[in-house]
């Protein structure tokens, strides 16, 4: 497998991050995760957007232009000879030597890593649906920005995991957010509900596809977010990720969600979602 560090492209075997690199020490970076159908980037601009508005967030500069990030992007595609996967993006602000949590008025050069992985269609996913559970939400309050900091997220994930469950939904007292690593929604009265775009949830590229399609289905759309109450009275609940799609919840801290199997709403939104990504990538396959 070949992966880039900084601007080449080398094999995993050899790559390697400094002791005292920021991102390593504090998380100090961002990243994004970019789906490729096909051998065909999915909302590439978009994710790369928002890729380069985390970075502005914590003030990190960038080192390469976003013409240079593609061809870099493309070049680890290629070398892997990606189809159906993802790639990895990170960029952390670099290393600082002696450790220090001040950022030096002289930041250090930014590093970038990057991986690509074949990651097929799970069609047992957008059909069958998936348990999870609840979790109360105890991260940070700049969710908004995809960075490293992913502790708080993890530790959720993997309560899910040791639950059988494949989702944590995270809620700050009776205020739902979204799951450990996806966006959450809920159907109610054939309406869909989620939380508003702000600093507790990330803005997820796929969140933005699916409430576009959604109006263009005429599905009503309500960003005011949802309560626990309201989550336990929902006709269909669903999560949205890049590497998930549209991903039915059918059962919640052991209680069915409706009769226990994707609802109608879920499944024009995940048809929808399909015809966007042909739109791009052309003919998919699953599995």
């Amino acid at each position: 497998m070949k992966v880039l560090v900084k601007d080449q492209l080398i094999e995993r075997d050899e790559a390697k991050v400094d002791v005292e690199d920021r991102g390593y020490q504090f998380g100090d970076g961002v990243y994004e995760v970019i789906r490729m159908y096909n051998g065909q980037f999915f909302t590439y601009d978009e994710h790369i957007e928002r890729l380069y508005a985390s970075a502005a967030k914590i003030d990190l500069d960038i080192p390469y232009s976003k013409p240079e990030l593609r061809k870099l992007v493309d070049g680890l595609m290629k070398a892997n000879n990606i189809g159906t996967g993802n790639v990895y993006l990170q960029i952390t602000r670099g290393e600082q030597s002696p450790r220090n949590h001040v950022i030096p008025s002289t930041p250090p050069e930014a590093v970038l890593t990057a991986s690509a992985s074949e990651v097929p269609r799970d069609k047992t996913l957008f059909e069958n649906g998936r348990k999870a559970i609840l979790e109360e939400d105890v991260r940070w309050l700049r969710c908004d920005i995809k960075s490293l900091n992913l502790l708080g997220n993890s530790i959720a994930k993997n309560k899910a995991h040791q639950a059988g469950a494949f989702e944590a939904i995270l809620h700050r007292g009776e205020s739902v957010t979204e799951g450990s690593a996806a966006n959450a929604y809920i159907v109610k009265d054939g309406k869909l509900i989620t939380h508003a775009s702000n600093n507790l949830i990330l803005e997820g590229i796929t969140r933005q596809v699916i409430l576009r399609v959604a109006r263009e289905n005429g599905i009503p759309v309500v960003e005011s977010g949802f309560t626990l109450t309201d989550l336990a009275a929902a006709d269909e609940v669903f999560i949205s990720s890049t590497t998930i799609e549209v991903t039915p919840i059918i059962e919640i801290d052991g209680k069915l969600v409706g009769d226990g199997k994707r609802g109608p709403v879920t499944k024009i939104l995940h048809d929808a979602f399909t015809k966007e990504i042909l739109k791009q990538c052309g003919e998919l396959a699953v599995n």
